[in-house]
């Protein structure tokens, strides 16, 4: 069947006014079986049905999906970015023997833009749900999005961080070696990045929006820095006070939760890894004027964010899919574009870039590595195997972005105009 005809399929099904209508979602089911032969075939991929029945190549390398439960279709059909990370955590598809979930996301990602025929784009914002307005990013929303994502278990965290308890992008060097010895490695290079683009040194009067574990206060710390951390997670900030005490530097680290908008002050150098995602597209403008705000004339701001293209910033900016609803209530992935232009309307200029991308795919392998070996730690922190399945497919799907493109990370300097002319 053409594009054509699957596109007519879905128009007829799409359940504004009948949801719930069941003959409709087996209508969208049907057109999501034509789809993913489509899929199959031109991503190289074969898929395995219940019965033995086979879709796509059936060659040495094409890497290999079983469908479990023909029901799978159903699902994605009712909300496609939905339900294909559903129906992977309940066991309705998963890779074959030899492929690794991410090389097969990937294969996907890589070639999306051929996936899905471009007549069905049309219907995107037609049939794909917002983004709930419990989940806006207003104080009491920011806190609420930060403790579902954050205070879910120090100990569950440990279990695939390394020891620094890093949970952003690292940066690796040819000779980091496999595993957490390297992977810590990498994370100290990662914060002595953000750290060097900010000029951090003795004496520095340090603001650090978004505390994390404490990692980068503590090596702001090692340098000499007085430093003042911010966040809206308790589970972080016990733990993060915890790890710098244990360093020597609770005299030097004020670890503080308050929201990034009620900043009082201001500090020789600002720095925020990987926070602005959780900020939300309504409140970037608030946002980067309080990183202006708080730098001094003559600092420097640096912020490490994950990006994406801005056409498809703009597309996906309400939309409400699988990580919203399961791992990141509130998210958005700004583009470097959007980040530039409030930057630039608050009064900063970006005068140092860095791209991390290589190194994120690799850091979030190296994460899903550490998860899926140590389910009994899991299980002792107090988590189910539904945990695992959702962060196996969080982290692998996160991977897959990096690696085929579709996600960026950068590490920016931002200049207040009165330091540099």
């Amino acid at each position: 069947m053409t594009a054509a005809p699957i596109a007519r399929l879905w128009a007829w099904s799409r359940p504004a006014t009948q949801p719930d209508d069941p003959r409709r979602a087996r209508v969208r089911g049907r057109a999501v079986r034509l789809l993913t032969r489509r899929m199959a075939d031109r991503a190289g991929v074969r898929i395995t049905l219940p019965d033995g029945s086979g879709m796509g190549p059936d060659c040495g390398d094409a890497l290999h999906l079983l469908v479990h439960d023909e029901r799978v279709f159903d699902r994605i059909g009712i909300d496609f970015k939905i339900g294909v990370g559903e129906g992977f955590v309940a066991g309705e598809w998963g890779p074959g023997p030899g492929t690794d979930l991410a090389d097969l996301l990937t294969r996907f990602a890589a070639n999306l833009g051929d996936l899905v025929p471009p007549v069905l784009t049309r219907f995107r914002r037609l049939v794909e749900p917002r983004q709930p307005e419990r989940h806006r990013n207003d104080r009491a929303g920011a806190r609420a999005n930060i403790s579902h994502h954050y205070d879910l278990s120090n100990d569950a965290f440990a279990v695939f961080l390394d020891e620094t308890m890093t949970y952003s992008a690292a940066w690796f060097a040819p000779e980091d070696p496999a595993g957490p010895a390297g992977l810590a490695t990498a994370q100290r290079r990662k914060v002595a990045g953000i750290l060097d683009l900010a000029n951090v040194g003795a004496g520095t009067e340090l603001l650090e929006i978004g505390s994390g574990w404490g990692q980068l206060a503590i090596q702001a710390a090692e340098r000499g820095a007085l430093v003042h951390t911010i966040t809206l997670s308790h589970e972080q900030q016990s733990l993060a006070r915890e790890r710098i005490a244990a360093a020597g530097f609770a005299d030097v680290v004020d670890v503080e939760l308050r929201d990034y908008r009620d900043i009082a002050g201001r500090y020789d150098a600002v720095v925020s890894v990987e926070m602005i995602e959780a900020v939300g597209y309504e409140f970037w403008p608030r946002y980067f004027r309080s990183l202006a705000d708080a730098v001094r004339p003559d600092g420097q701001v640096a912020i490490q964010a994950i990006t994406m293209a801005h056409s498809r910033m703009l597309d996906s900016r309400h939309a409400y899919g699988w990580i919203h609803k399961h791992v990141f209530p509130g998210g958005l992935i700004p583009s470097y574009a959007v980040i530039a232009h409030h930057a630039s309307s608050a009064g900063l200029r970006v005068t140092a870039r860095r791209s991390l991308r290589d190194d994120y795919a690799r850091t979030l392998r190296e994460w899903r590595k550490a998860l899926l070996d140590n389910p009994g730690a899991v299980r002792a922190a107090g988590l189910d195997d539904r945990f695992l399945k959702v962060w196996e497919f969080y982290l692998a799907y996160s991977e897959a972005g990096f690696r085929s493109g579709h996600l960026d990370v950068l590490q920016l300097r931002l200049t207040p105009r009165t330091a540099d002319g």
